[in-house]
């Protein structure tokens, strides 16, 4: 049978100085499942940055995260417990130009929630980076999407791309503010699947990416039909399926002399 999807852009750096990148967005629900499996559905999107979701948090959380991504030919580059579960991954491609994570408030009662951030070069390219676990509660979850925009307005560069486990479908409120201000990558071009949760029976989409304006969007879903990835390691590895996104982004201007 003929795989009816086509591939997504291979990473690459153009001529002009942009950028060919692949980023990969992940719930893990903190490796209780099959990590070999899931190393196995990473590796295989060859992605340049993964968003990471529920990272692990607690006893030997560093060494747990850095186990995956060496299995997915990775490393990491910020997240885990310092961020409340949000976590990023890249490849050797990116030049880091810094990092930050950042907790969110805490409502009394409920989970603590945090940001992952990173500014990150790929040749000529420059690429802002934030990823978010959003909260369970509705007014919270909408008021954590305003703190992710505020972030990455403050990481200063023109580029960026931001996302992760929503806990919301894009007819809700919190995504439709993300939507309003970012450009979903799903919508600009779809690509593979579409619902993310649950992964052995998928009927919601609840997590995205997004990108701002002048990056380019090749192509964004699950991938489904993805060389590498089966369907049986994409049920054993987490509860969530992943978002695959190839994006171009331009190459940073020369500052003004």
């Amino acid at each position: 049978m003929v795989n009816a999807t086509p591939l997504l852009p291979n990473s690459r750096t153009e001529p002009d100085g942009s950028a060919v990148v692949r980023v990969l967005s992940y719930n893990i629900r903190s490796m209780r499942d099959d990590p070999a499996a899931l190393a196995r559905v990473i590796a295989a999107c060859a992605p340049d940055l993964v968003l990471v979701q529920e990272a692990p948090r607690f006893f030997r959380w560093r060494k747990k995260l850095a186990r995956l991504a060496a299995a997915s030919g990775l490393v990491v580059l910020t997240g885990g417990a310092t961020a409340a579960g949000p976590a990023l991954l890249c490849s050797l491609r990116a030049t880091v130009e810094r990092t930050e994570d950042v907790l969110l408030p805490r409502t009394p009662g409920r989970e603590r929630r945090g940001l992952a951030t990173a500014v990150v070069r790929f040749g000529g390219a420059r690429l802002g980076v934030v990823g978010c676990h959003l909260s369970l509660d509705r007014e919270e979850r909408y008021a954590q999407g305003g703190m992710l925009l505020d972030r990455l307005a403050a990481l200063g560069v023109e580029h960026a791309v931001a996302g992760g486990d929503l806990n919301e479908q894009p007819d809700g409120p919190t995504f439709g503010r993300l939507a309003a201000h970012l450009r979903d990558c799903r919508t600009e071009a779809a690509w593979g699947g579409e619902y993310t949760w649950a992964s052995d029976d998928p009927r919601r989409r609840i997590d995205a990416l997004f990108v701002t304006q002048g990056v380019e969007v090749l192509g964004c879903g699950v991938p489904l039909e993805h060389p590498g990835v089966t369907g049986s390691d994409l049920r054993a590895a987490t509860d969530h399926l992943p978002v695959l996104a190839a994006l171009r982004v331009p190459a940073a201007q020369a500052p003004a002399r």
